[in-house]
């Protein structure tokens, strides 16, 4: 680990001012900590924003406003997430372990890098660590690589479990910088490898997250988040899948969100899915050409074809329980 410097910082312009070329935002720190000890991340400075509050989640006017400092544990147990926004916290309470979701952030969840073997492993090479170097996950062993929006310079997969949802959810990440503040559509929040895989979201230089506003939802009675992975606790999805369904008295489907993790380099929103499901019934039939669509364009790699049936049947059986079929 690099020497580095820390600072300690009471509230957000003087966090923004701190932020220069070589700093790090600091909350929890469950994911930057152990990039720092493997020489991934080498900050020459680490501003904590621990006292700045942002730790709310409260009800606004278009739904709820989660705090970035708001801590994993806190969302998923929150009574206003699990009234209305269900699907978000059965993916929080799948992610990592209680003691990690302690401490982990909303913030630095959506800033969570990629758990490839190989960006870990500062001996072989990687574009997303050191861009021009190659990836060795592409002529590796590549079992949790992605399936789908890949490209010729990286196959590392998003982590996050929290994203998916959100993204499921249409949330809006809220940023302020030395030039005011923005909102980004979560959609448009992360970003596919192409030529840049080292670039992970659209945050500009010195800006900070300061909250998630998550929309009112018409679909809480029909979502679900379901997490395919190794173990049961403490594993990275290999697919994850998150829905959520507005469906009429007669059964037909009105609106509907399905995101996917485990399958890309940023969080996958099935928009051929979701074009499928809208205006159609409620059905297996409809659930099939629904993940037959989302599939349709994966580019597996040697190692990880199983993840295209794998993604199939996860998007029909999520979807199935969401509108309480039998699972």
């Amino acid at each position: 680990m690099n020497p580095f410097s820390y600072v300690r910082v009471q509230n957000q312009s003087d966090a923004i001012a701190a932020s220069v070329p070589g700093t790090k935002f600091i909350g929890g720190g469950t994911n930057l900590l152990d990039l720092m000890k493997g020489d991934i991340e080498q900050p020459h400075r680490l501003i904590d924003i621990n006292r700045l509050p942002l730790e709310k989640v409260e009800a606004i006017s278009t739904g709820v406003r989660v705090g970035a400092l708001a801590r994993n544990s806190d969302v998923a147990y929150n009574q206003l997430i699990r009234d209305r926004y269900p699907l978000l916290s059965q993916a929080f309470l799948s992610g990592a372990s209680p003691q990690l979701r302690n401490m982990a952030t909303v913030g630095g969840n959506l800033m969570q890098r990629t758990r490839c073997y190989y960006f870990y492993d500062t001996a072989l090479p990687c574009n997303k660590r050191q861009p021009g170097s190659g990836c060795a996950a592409i002529q590796g062993y590549n079992r949790i690589h992605a399936i789908l929006g890949a490209s010729d310079q990286c196959i590392a997969t998003h982590p996050s479990d929290m994203c998916v949802a959100m993204l499921a959810l249409d949330a809006t990440v809220r940023v302020s910088g030395a030039k005011g503040e923005r909102q980004i559509p979560i959609a448009e929040f992360h970003r596919l490898p192409g030529d840049t895989p080292q670039i992970d979201t659209v945050l500009q230089p010195g800006e900070l997250i300061t909250a998630v506003d998550l929309p009112n939802s018409p679909d809480v009675k029909h979502s679900h988040y379901l997490k395919v992975r190794d173990r049961a606790s403490y594993a990275f999805a290999l697919v994850s899948v998150a829905v959520g369904l507005d469906i009429d008295n007669g059964g037909m489907i009105r609106a509907a969100r399905v995101a996917l993790g485990g399958v890309a380099h940023k969080p996958w929103l099935a928009v051929e899915a979701e074009k499928i499901l809208v205006g159609a019934k409620a059905n297996e039939q409809t659930f099939r050409a629904a993940a037959d669509a989302t599939v349709r364009e994966a580019k597996p790699q040697k190692h990880n074809k199983f993840k295209v049936e794998m993604a199939r049947r996860a998007i029909v059986r999520s979807l199935t329980i969401a509108t309480g079929g039998v699972s």
